[in-house]
């Protein structure tokens, strides 16, 4: 395998979305949301293995994920498992991960991806990962993996190529515009238009290539980093990102860097994706039964059709007059959501923190 080729892993998301199975403490990266026997984050370092040495991949999570990462990764070491003291979204991550990384080997070569993405064709996906370092080791670009719409989807950001660059048939173009979740209008126009792909959140880039773009674009975020560069990789690196993380913005990637730097190409790919955001999502891709429902559990229904379905171990759930539904139960809770709702997930864990107390989140 490439030495200089390295690996990072977002594993900080606290997956409100999946509440009530994820919890604060326990969040959809660490669990078998698949029902295949490993954890999301298992099977992301699993697929990375075969790309690159299993020592350069590296675990960005908050402190209060540190144990469970190490129990479930226990072929890595505890220095791949970089603690974040804050969330502060995935700029300052990958930061971290870039100074870390450029400490160890100044000429690597990085993929950053999250944790929590199912991947159907792993084969295609290691062909797309290989061709996309290829690229980024000859030019001094930002590569991001661009996924073929198959509907006008509302819950992905959208990546736009140039008209006159809309040959699919070469799979790496220059990027003319990144646009956050669209309506479903808007959403319908960019899969008819051709243009568009679907914005995985995957990168791969040179460590030269994306510190000169952070230099660039996001200058106090790299100031903060560079100013401690001498300790990362020594033991007082942590204090020195307990430190730095305060100062950093909360910023993404995509809107402090990739949506302002010239050197950003898209690589069109299929390789059966999903980003697993939300209960839907995880309906779309699980077995139904003839009703057209994901079942996980000791689960009857009568009059109840495309709609996802999960009980607890042990429990016997009945269901009547449901459609399009999340019914999700758990020892401590219940959530029955209409699917066309579930966006409010987010607002009702933040309800239930205020009114119902910590306990349940």
């Amino acid at each position: 395998m490439n030495p200089d080729l390295f690996c990072v892993i977002m594993a900080g998301g606290a997956g409100t979305r999946f509440w009530p199975i994820s919890r604060s403490l326990h969040p959809k990266q660490f669990i078998d949301i698949l029902g295949t026997g490993r954890t999301l984050l298992q099977q992301t370092f699993d697929r990375f293995t075969k790309i690159c040495p299993t020592e350069n991949i590296y675990i960005v999570t908050s402190a209060e994920y540190k144990e469970i990462t190490l129990q479930q990764l226990d072929s890595i070491t505890e220095s791949q498992v970089l603690l974040e003291p804050a969330r502060r979204n995935t700029a300052p991550c990958i930061a971290y991960a870039n100074f870390r990384i450029q400490s160890i080997n100044p000429n690597a070569k990085i993929i950053v991806a999250p944790s929590d993405h199912l991947i159907m064709n792993e084969n295609v996906f290691i062909e797309t990962i290989q061709k996309g370092v290829e690229f980024v080791s000859k030019e001094k670009s930002l590569l991001t993996l661009g996924i073929e719409p198959t509907r006008p989807d509302t819950g992905y950001g959208y990546i736009q190529i140039n008209k006159e660059d809309s040959d699919r048939s070469i799979r790496i173009k220059k990027v003319k515009t990144f646009t956050e979740k669209p309506d479903i209008d808007l959403a319908r126009f960019f899969v008819q238009s051709g243009e568009f792909y679907w914005n995985s959140g995957i990168f791969i880039w040179s460590i030269g290539a994306i510190q000169e773009a952070f230099a660039t674009y996001l200058e106090d975020v790299y100031t903060a980093f560079h100013e401690k560069v001498e300790v990362f990789g020594t033991s007082l690196e942590s204090k020195a990102v307990e430190e730095i993380y305060p100062a950093c913005r909360n910023i993404s990637i995509d809107y402090g860097v990739m949506e302002k730097a010239p050197n950003v190409f898209v690589l069109g790919s299929q390789f059966g994706w999903s980003d697993l955001g939300t209960w839907t999502s995880l309906f779309e891709h699980s077995p139904k039964t003839e009703a057209n429902n994901a079942l996980n559990g000791n689960i009857l229904t009568y009059n109840t059709t495309d709609s996802v379905i999960k009980a607890p171990e042990g429990k016997l759930v009945v269901v009547q007059g449901l459609k399009d539904y999340v019914v999700i139960d758990t020892k401590d809770a219940l959530l029955i959501c209409d699917k066309k709702e579930e966006q409010q997930i987010r607002n009702f864990v933040n309800d239930i923190k205020v009114q119902k107390g910590e306990k349940f989140i």
